[in-house]
């Protein structure tokens, strides 16, 4: 049918009156995560220089905004971005060296000798270039990682448009790239000021726990922390072993309550796994609005324990999911995982079906771990204003027929392989499943090489 030139007309006129966009995505599903938790059908995100212009039912996206760049997909749900929010990236390349053993054998008989014998920049890089492409086609767009060389993971991280809340390592023995605490924190100093203001890179503290660390080494690493406002992250009563040698060592303080007595919450703070926590504990957490990162995958294969994760949820403390490492504690960084794992983990444990819902459960790995990290103005939610970081699930796979309620397929039925496409700071990074900022080939073929080298340092 002929369009008269009174059409042409009015649909020029509509063109010209449109705001410009950047880039405008399109899906079956909006899953926003806003506050009263909107999905839309047919629905559409407008983006603009990194940051969302408008989320609305696709009809009136496309009325209000025009870009040259489109992602339409019809039969995908579009939700933000995963967050990531426990991890250390660059074990990638340990991943497989030592399994089915308890942490602190795991650590001290493997791990730590291995990565004495092999990690340097060369080996951080690669790694970091490993996780971040498997995290990226997995849907996550925001990790938080405990590592070494962190300057190395951070340009990694940078160069492939992911976006890192990045804490460097200050560990109380000789690391790979500091010989000392002290020059660790001095190197933290200059790591923070090198990234303070950078779009992608959030620089972080992370002292490694508090059985590697001195008290003065974490008031110190609390101190800088503070001192440039950024995040203090650290391990904490990942085993009933660190609570008991807690006791002990510090008082009969828990590792939480220790921390405490030091003044370590007393700012922006991140706790990984909190398994072995105290009613105590969880009011402590409160009190210092401490964001905790749950680990489930990590906690179930290291027979760490049950997080008391519904205890704190009910009191308002902000909990995230992280995969951790990758080398023995959990060996991938797939965050569906993590949701179906972490809802199922809650009601085996409480033996309660109805407890940790699918919508909470993805909450959880979305605005919620933005929450933990005191990001949520910024990441974690389809709104206004916020950063572009989203993602496209596709439901094209038998597993995603039919579709009754969006939360349940997200959480149950879709996996990290149905990940379609992938937005950071309005720029895709993964298209149709294709990388666009990485190299998959010269990866693999790197990461056999120094595969190679970690087996002959371990014979």
């Amino acid at each position: 049918m002929r369009l008269s030139s009174i059409s042409l007309s009015l649909l020029f006129c509509s063109l010209l009156s449109a705001a410009p966009a950047d880039l405008i995505v399109s899906a079956g599903r909006v899953v926003t995560m806003d506050a009263q938790r909107h999905v839309i059908v047919n629905g559409a995100v407008a983006i603009a220089k990194g940051r969302i212009l408008a989320v609305g039912p696709k009809a009136e996206i496309d009325k209000q905004y025009r870009s040259a760049k489109r992602i339409d997909r019809p039969d995908a749900i579009l939700t933000p971005g995963l967050i990531n929010t426990h991890t250390h990236a660059a074990m990638s390349l340990l991943r497989g060296i030592a399994d089915d053993m308890a942490l602190q054998k795991w650590l001290e008989k493997f791990i730590f000798p291995a990565e004495g014998k092999n990690v340097n920049e060369q080996f951080v890089r690669a790694g970091t270039r490993l996780a971040v492409l498997e995290m990226m086609l997995g849907g996550t767009t925001t990790y938080v990682d405990m590592y070494y060389f962190e300057d190395a993971v951070a340009e990694e991280t940078k160069k492939a448009g992911m976006r890192g809340v990045l804490g460097q390592t200050i560990i109380g023995f000789p690391a790979p790239d500091y010989k000392t605490p002290e020059l660790a924190l001095a190197g933290t100093e200059k790591f923070l000021e090198r990234f303070k203001n950078d779009p992608l890179i959030v620089p972080a503290v992370a002292p490694h726990a508090i059985y590697t660390n001195s008290a003065q080494t974490l008031k110190a690493a609390r101190a800088l922390a503070n001192k440039y406002q950024t995040l203090f992250i650290t391990h904490v009563s990942e085993t009933q072993k660190e609570n008991i040698d807690s006791g002990g060592a510090n008082h009969n303080m828990t590792p939480t309550a220790y921390l405490e007595s030091l003044g370590a919450m007393d700012g922006r703070t991140l706790f990984a796994h909190e398994v072995w926590t105290r009613a105590n504990d969880i009011l402590a957490l409160k009190r210092h609005s401490v964001g905790i990162a749950h680990c489930p995958s990590s906690n179930m294969k290291l027979g760490s324990g049950t997080a008391n994760i519904m205890g704190m949820l009910r009191t308002s403390i902000p909990v995230g999911l992280g995969t951790d490492g990758p080398a023995g504690s959990n060996n991938d960084f797939d965050m569906f995982e993590e949701m179906d794992l972490a809802s199922k983990l809650a009601k085996v444990s409480s033996q309660d079906p109805t407890v940790l819902p699918a919508t909470q459960a993805f909450a959880m790995a979305t605005i919620a771990g933005a929450q933990a990290l005191g990001m949520d103005k910024e990441i974690g939610s389809l709104e206004p204003g916020k950063r572009a970081d989203l993602i496209t699930v596709s439901t094209d796979a038998p597993n995603g027929w039919p579709m009754h309620d969006v939360y349940s397929m997200l959480v149950y039925s879709l996996k990290a392989s149905d990940v379609q496409d992938v937005v950071i700071e309005g720029k895709a990074t993964v298209e149709n499943r294709k990388p666009l900022t990485l190299n998959p080939l010269a990866i693999r073929r790197e990461a056999k090489m120094l595969r190679d080298k970690v087996d002959a340092s371990l014979k």
